[in-house]
């Protein structure tokens, strides 16, 4: 057996805080779910004026990105993407009933080389979804650091 990192709820609201910041910056509203390891949200948050829609699927994307263990763009990113027509995974989004995101917006979380959990985001494009995840991972690695802990601050991940 080896010791874990779980992420808790204080570190998942820094993160939602730190999206929403940087979606206020942006202009853009934002709903923002973090979830843990297991894909189970730990803060979920939909800013004044976003879609309705969005909670669900910022849990979809944070939920994939957790249990997959990478970013879900890297499902449609051509030309290898597991999940485009007549790749290994094509139809992948089908599975959990629907649950499975495979587009912009979701990043594992991951903390030490272990992923800890997901972080979903709804309400913008592909480019600001990613700004507002970037800067949630950001914030993390910067409440970590103090401890000697270290945070995967980038876009595309896959563990």
């Amino acid at each position: 057996m080896r010791p874990s990192i779980k992420l808790e709820l204080a570190e998942a609201r820094h993160m939602v805080a730190a999206a929403i910041r940087k979606s206020f910056e942006i202009g853009v509203p934002e709903t923002v779910c973090v979830v843990d390891e297991g894909g189970y949200p730990l803060a979920l948050e939909r800013m004044d004026g976003a879609r309705l829609t969005g909670p669900q699927i910022a849990w979809n994307k944070a939920f994939t990105a957790a249990g997959h263990k990478r970013s879900t763009h890297l499902f449609n990113q051509a030309p290898s993407g597991p999940a485009l027509p007549g790749n290994e995974a094509f139809g992948i989004q089908w599975s959990f009933e629907g649950k499975f995101a495979v587009f912009v917006g979701g990043f594992p979380i991951v903390v030490d080389d272990e992923v800890v959990g997901g972080i979903g985001l709804s309400g913008g494009n592909g480019e600001q979804d990613t700004a507002c995840g970037v800067a949630a991972l950001q914030a993390l690695q910067e409440l970590l650091a103090p401890n000697k802990h270290h945070v995967l601050v980038q876009a595309d991940i896959k563990m």
